[in-house]
């Protein structure tokens, strides 16, 4: 299984809060079989202890530290929100990146896409992709190039 697929892609998304965008992207982890359900609910405790807001747009949520048992496969879900989300304190987040990950997996994908979410013309592609297969080709380059 593929850490990244077109079935965990959601594009032009809209919530009304930063809790729901995280249960949006928690939501495509459960269905892609990466995390038991209540791997969501330690998302939401891990933001409301930290934010996961990471700057330029991007929020990456991701579950505490006690919710490793309920992460099956190491995963990515990426939601974009044109209109932006709320993360607090005027943080808009553009992009929301769910991880799950087994082991340590989570730190080299926190690096690899903080990494291309920094670079602003990967960020500017990332916000305008038309199709899912088109946003996980911008993020696949961008992991081999690490």
């Amino acid at each position: 299984m593929s850490i990244l697929s077109p079935n965990k892609v959601k594009l032009n998304a809209v919530v009304n809060d930063k809790y729901e965008a995280i249960r949006m992207a928690g939501e495509l982890l459960v269905q892609a079989g990466h995390v038991e359900p209540n791997y969501i609910d330690s998302m939401i405790e891990r933001e409301d202890s930290l934010s996961t807001y990471m700057g330029g747009g991007l929020a990456i949520p991701h579950g505490t530290g006690q919710s490793k048992g309920s992460v099956k496969t190491t995963g990515l879900s990426i939601v974009q929100f044109p209109e932006g989300v709320d993360f607090g304190e005027g943080d808009i987040a553009h992009l929301v990146i769910g991880i799950a990950a087994i082991g340590d997996d989570h730190l080299d994908i926190l690096t690899n896409v903080a990494m291309i979410c920094s670079d602003d013309e990967s960020m500017e592609r990332i916000l305008k992709a038309s199709t899912p297969e088109e946003m996980i080709e911008i993020f696949e380059k961008g992991m081999e190039e690490e």
